[in-house]
């Protein structure tokens, strides 16, 4: 059938002047016109339509009006309804039955067509041809024509270019050789969303040439220093009414290292405050490996302090996954020479930690989720008491938003932290959790524990991609070895957040006691913090 299209056509056009300028194809069966530039181009298209199920397409007439060559075709029955016949090819790759029949032709061409663009024949076409008629269907053999099949051979960027050279060596390491296909570059594009120091400007592009298949990321450097503040209201121990917050300074990026500088300072109702410093410098002489070091000042009013240095290298698996190892030595003071319940002590030890982070295409809710692990083996040592004891320190915390349907969101939050030793702690050593980032409803670090654990559901809201609404409830319990006590905790509230010209505003309202204990109007905390971008 095709064989004659093409000799019936081309033999029209030598008969009516080769010459003409223009070519309309006219559907007689709806007058529908289409113009293409020459007759190569005109056999293109009527061949289309043999390959679409259109297998008794036949020219009824051509016309040559001055420059124009006018072609009357009559399409005929669409036959989607067929007996298949498929070629080895298909039927080992498929291993489907050679012959069958199909009441959807288009779908089984498409399906094929699927299956091999997922090995990397994107430019795949899945041939018919007519065979005759059975039963008044056609007859049709399926064959496919791969092409050569691709792979991705690189990744460049356009905009802001200026990025760490090991970033792309390892996004290329990662997809560099890899099949082209759909998914592939999906993943890719998900991987980049949200990142904290660009933008990426529209979805991966791919440039195909005829020896090469390259991957263009367009780039947006992001403003990624930010500034976060909290003000909290709540009644301290003695029930007191009080004011306190945090501030917390990042310096991102500047030097176009992924590097991050950050400066953290918070103050809770009862007098405590806590100081941070730290630098994270990921790739070090362009390499996978970064570096991390961290000072932490803890003094809780005029009864003692404690200073904690933390350094650290890791490395990084991929760009979202990092694994490293750290050292620790710490020192406490105490300050207050009444205050019976604390002990000087001078720590050292060695431990290893595992990041990950998922990004999320929702910026409201700043990553999909995220798991820290961390273990560390400390030994301390009581120089007044003459005490040498050996400690090891475990936690844990993980994060997870699902969409329910539509706006409708979940977040599921767990945390635990363990603190064992043979002897027994100190309270300025214990663990200390609660407040805005960790037990709602509690005071900042207001909870000394040597284990704990907590777990978070919160139902949010989406308005847009400028809000979100949240209800949530915690549960949780922790142990205090030094009073014997492992009472089991709650917290519950609301709040919203949602961005205004100067950044993310967030507002909370919470509550929680121990199981058992009445709810207290007075224990409702109010957090209301900013984040702020420059």
């Amino acid at each position: 059938m095709k064989i004659i299209l093409h000799f019936i056509f081309f033999f029209s056009c030598i008969i009516l002047h080769a010459q003409a300028k223009e070519y309309w194809l006219i559907d007689v069966q709806n007058e529908k016109k289409i113009m293409v530039k020459d007759s190569a181009e005109a056999a293109k298209f009527l061949d289309s339509l043999t390959q679409n199920n259109f297998y008794f397409t036949t020219i009824k007439k051509v016309n040559k009006e001055d420059d124009i060559t006018k072609i009357y075709f009559d399409k005929g029955k669409n036959y989607n309804e067929a007996f298949v016949t498929l070629s080895d090819e298909i039927a080992k790759d498929f291993k489907f039955e050679r012959r069958f029949f199909t009441k959807n032709l288009d779908s089984l061409k498409k399906e094929i067509s699927n299956y091999y663009r997922k090995q990397g024949f994107v430019f795949n076409r899945v041939q018919s041809n007519f065979k005759g008629m059975k039963v008044d269907h056609p007859i049709v053999e399926l064959s496919i024509l791969k092409n050569a099949q691709r792979k991705i051979d690189g990744i460049l960027l356009k905009g802001y270019e200026n990025v760490p050279s090991r970033f792309i060596k390892n996004l290329e390491k990662e997809y560099r050789g890899k099949t082209y296909e759909e998914n592939t570059i999906s993943n890719l594009n998900n991987s980049l969303q949200n990142h904290p120091f660009f933008i990426l400007e529209k979805p991966p592009q791919t440039l195909f040439t005829k020896d090469s298949t390259q991957i263009y990321l367009f780039l947006q450097k992001k403003k990624s220093n930010t500034f976060d503040g909290v003000i909290g209201f709540g009644n301290d121990k003695s029930e007191k009414f009080t004011f306190n917050g945090s501030l917390n300074l990042n310096f991102r990026n500047m030097f176009n290292g992924f590097e991050t500088i950050n400066i953290f300072w918070q103050r809770n109702p009862d007098k405590g405050q806590t100081f941070d410093l730290q630098t994270d410098i990921p790739y070090l002489f362009k390499s996978n490996i970064g570096a991390d070091f961290k000072v932490n000042i803890f003094r809780q009013d005029s009864t003692y302090a404690n200073v904690k240095l933390n350094p650290a290298f890791y490395l990084h698996l991929r760009n979202n996954q990092k694994i490293g190892v750290r050292g620790t030595f710490e020192t406490s003071t105490i300050i207050d020479s009444t205050y019976v319940q604390g002990r000087d002590y001078n720590k050292k030890g060695i431990g290893m930690w595992y990041n990950f982070t998922e990004p999320t295409n929702i910026e409201l809710f700043l990553y999909k989720t995220r798991l820290r692990f961390e273990a560390d083996y400390f030994t301390a040592n009581y120089a007044e008491d003459d005490v040498l004891s050996s400690q090891t320190h475990f936690f844990f915390s993980g994060e997870r938003n699902f969409q329910l349907s539509g706006n409708h969101y979940l977040n599921i939050a767990a945390e635990t932290a363990l603190l064992t030793s043979k002897n027994t702690f100190a309270v300025n050593e214990l663990l200390r959790f609660g407040g805005w980032n960790s037990f709602r409803g509690f005071n900042e670090k207001s909870l000394f524990a040597d284990m704990y654990y907590f777990g978070t559901g919160e139902y949010r809201y989406l308005v847009g991609n400028q809000a979100f609404f949240d209800v949530f409830a915690q549960y949780g319990q922790f142990r205090n070895s030094n009073l014997s006590v492992k009472p089991k905790i709650y917290s519950f509230g609301l709040g919203f957040n949602f961005f205004l010209p100067i950044g993310l505003m967030s507002f909370q309202i919470s509550n929680g006691n121990e199981f058992g204990n009445p709810i207290k109007l007075g224990d409702t905390k109010i957090h209301w913090g900013i984040l702020s971008r420059f």
